[in-house]
């Protein structure tokens, strides 16, 4: 299976550089794989298409300001990401450029904060040891930024806008953005109607938006993750199961979750840990019966796993569609929703 077959031509004009207010005011692309037909729909209105005792799983992780920029003693300007935090003053990052940051080098950030090299991974990763005075947190929060895709180039009027409004557990280095389209109001009536909702936690880093670089995507080596499924969430979800109601998943992360705790009956059971799973064409789904998720990159690990849930080449003719209609792709784009 080559990274070439998950390719589609993309013009520039269609990636969304800002959120659409409000947030559920974005379109939406339904497809619904029993009728074999694509809707051109507004978010919102998944208000109508979910059904009482249908359960949504959604990723409340929190974006931390996790970009940072430092200075070496040279002078020169090095940009850092924190991916994954491994102590209390250590974390995995990836550091740019990568080549000037030696084992032992040490990076100011400001009068309160700065870094030392101490380990050295592939792809640029960095394994830093912060110093600090004060709480790290808290000077993170005033120092650093959010960490949006480089493909956004306009400057994000309101942080909050690349937050879930259910984001709580901060950690992620980019926000699951199929959950930005919810508004507290139309979770609220969601409920109202009888769909229920449980949470998961997937702290989004390197993993999700790794590009792959093999040819042959099964060379392709995911970057993990930190996961939690508590047992309220795994309850919930196998209640469902076992009723045979619909577990529907809020993004890619959330599948991911929810796939890599499941057992073969689709069964869960309440863990915390790393995952790497990687899911592509063939791969049989466990647990989840639909999704809510963003436009994916071409040739990415997240297309990849779309095509797994329905076909590559259904999945190339709903891009098709996406791209003659005029749909925004990517984070702050459009949504689709399958099932």
């Amino acid at each position: 299976m080559l990274k070439s077959d998950f390719y589609y031509e993309l013009p520039h004009e269609l990636i969304a550089q800002t959120p659409t207010y409000p947030r559920d005011a974005a379109r939406l692309l339904y497809y619904n794989r029993s009728e074999d037909k694509i809707r051109d729909l507004v978010f919102h209105d998944i208000l109508d298409i979910f059904q009482p005792g249908d359960l949504l799983v959604v990723n409340n992780t929190r974006v931390i300001n996790a970009r940072l920029f430092a200075f070496d003693e040279k002078g020169r300007k090095f940009e850092v990401f924190l991916l994954k935090r491994q102590k209390i003053d250590c974390w995995e990052t990836l550091l740019k450029p990568a080549r000037k940051a030696k084992i032992g080098s040490k990076l100011i950030v400001n009068e309160e904060l700065s870094l030392t090299v101490e380990g050295i991974g592939e792809d640029g990763i960095r394994f830093v040891r912060f110093s600090f005075d004060g709480v790290f947190e808290d000077i993170l929060s005033r120092v650093g930024e959010v960490p949006l895709p480089p493909y956004i180039t306009e400057k994000l009027a309101d942080k909050e806008r690349y937050q879930t409004v259910y984001a709580k557990t901060p950690g992620s280095s980019a926000a699951p953005t199929a959950g930005l389209h919810f508004t507290p109001e139309l979770i609220d009536a969601l409920k109202e109607k009888g769909v229920d909702f449980a949470e998961v936690l997937l702290h989004v880093g390197l993993g999700t938006f790794r590009p792959v670089k093999e040819e042959d995507i099964l060379d392709h080596k995911m970057h993990s993750e930190y996961y939690e499924v508590d047992e309220k969430t795994a309850e919930k979800i196998n209640k469902a199961t076992r009723e045979g109601r619909r577990v529907i998943a809020v993004g890619t992360t959330a599948v991911r979750t929810l796939e890599s705790v499941a057992d073969e009956n689709g069964i869960l059971r309440a863990q915390k840990g790393e995952t790497d799973i990687f899911i592509y064409p063939g791969y049989k789904f466990k647990c989840v019966k639909g999704l809510i998720t963003n436009f994916h990159l071409p040739e990415s690990t997240l297309l990849m796993l779309i095509s797994a849930f329905m076909t590559r080449e259904k999945v190339m003719e709903i891009y098709k569609h996406a791209v003659e209609d005029k749909y925004r792709f990517f984070s702050f784009g459009d949504a689709c929703l399958f099932l």
